[in-house]
């Protein structure tokens, strides 16, 4: 059975700004890689942590059917919300430990749903350090903003 693993990125110019996320989906049979899918996308004005969650999204909910799958990302924001802090938030009615709303929680809620059906597995990933799936996924990032960055205009 094939191995299958999402590397997820967000970028943003400025914060708030234009910002983009990037997808790198991967099926492996050990060292093989059998299927490769890009994806990404972008806004005029969001945040660095908007977009890492919505590439996570993004990668859980382009799946058609229910798979085991690691997800690779960079943001500890990401990684220690969905693996820690969302238990606490959810039990809080989505309030944080002082009570007060949970920032991004209309994505933290769709993330929360986007990978309950699925046997999900996260990873973090120190990012800009050479790790050439991470980097493809900002790559892709980069891409996915490029649309809503202002034109340069020459002097």
């Amino acid at each position: 059975m094939p191995e299958l693993f999402a590397y997820t990125d967000g970028a943003c110019s400025g914060n708030p700004g234009p910002g983009g996320w990037g997808v790198l989906l991967r099926a492996m049979d050990g060292d093989n890689v059998l299927k490769e899918r890009e994806l990404n996308g972008g806004e005029a004005e969001t945040t660095n942590n908007r977009m890492e969650l919505l590439a996570a999204i993004s990668a859980l909910e382009t799946l058609d059917r229910a798979s085991k799958i690691t997800v690779v990302t960079d943001s500890a924001y990401v990684k220690n919300g969905v693996t820690g802090w969302i238990f606490g938030w959810k039990r809080n009615g989505w309030k944080t430990s002082n009570k007060k709303p949970v920032k991004n929680v209309d994505l933290w809620q769709r993330l929360d749903e986007a990978q309950t059906r699925h046997d999900v597995t996260w990873e973090w990933v120190k990012g800009h350090a050479g790790h050439p799936e991470n980097e493809k996924a900002d790559e892709l990032a980069r891409a996915g903003m490029a649309p809503f960055k202002p034109k340069k205009t020459q002097a």
